[in-house]
């Protein structure tokens, strides 16, 4: 998972890293289309600045859901969650309050 960018959850699900990202993603709960919004502006951002990364469908796979949640240190975490290949890097509002600050390479844990 090195050579692959940040994960996602896709439900997706994004994953990051230098390599890559993955981002964790699923379909839209609680407020209509709230994830689905948050995903699409992680991957907006994402692909804006150039960065690679897989999205992670964890909607259909309870083995990937549960693993998110542990890998986020939180048993009722929903999609976005980005994780750099072992590496828990946040949720949405840590990811926005990166790009707000100009820190999202670090919040990636790319620089």
């Amino acid at each position: 998972l090195s050579a692959l960018p940040p994960r996602f959850s896709r439900c997706p699900i994004p994953t990051c890293s230098a390599r890559s990202s993955v981002l964790r993603a699923s379909p839209p709960r609680g407020p209509p289309g709230q994830i689905k919004s948050q995903q699409s502006e992680v991957t907006r951002i994402l692909d804006g600045k150039n960065i690679k990364y897989e999205l992670v469908d964890i909607s259909q796979d309870n083995a990937l859901r549960e693993e998110m949640r542990a890998k986020a240190g939180n048993p009722k975490a929903i999609p976005p969650q980005i994780v750099n290949g072992d590496h828990y890097c946040g949720d949405y509002e840590l990811f926005v309050e990166a790009v707000e600050q100009n820190t999202l390479q670090e919040f990636l844990k790319l620089a």
